[in-house]
């Protein structure tokens, strides 16, 4: 049964919303539970969304490049932000 539910974060996607407040716009990505944050800094590069020099924070919390979206208790729906390095 473990392995099964395992396997099913493979499968499972969810729509997040990333808020880049200097620019006062949000985009909503979908991710599975197993996505690292760098894979949503990937996914927003491909979109055209620069990210590099930015980090990613939810609940206050800054959220670490390996850290996955499952650990991080980020659930449907959740707004993370994307700020400048220089703003924290």
């Amino acid at each position: 049964m473990e392995k099964l539910r395992r396997l099913s974060l493979h499968w499972v996607k969810f729509e997040i919303i990333v808020h880049v407040p200097e620019d006062c716009q949000m985009f909503p990505v979908t991710v599975r539970p197993t996505d690292t944050i760098k894979d949503l800094r990937v996914h927003l590069v491909k979109q055209g969304i620069t990210s590099w020099k930015k980090q990613f924070t939810y609940n206050g919390k800054e959220l670490g490049e390996y850290e996955t979206i499952r650990n991080l208790n980020i659930k449907k729906g959740a707004v993370v932000l994307l700020v400048n390095t220089s703003e924290r």
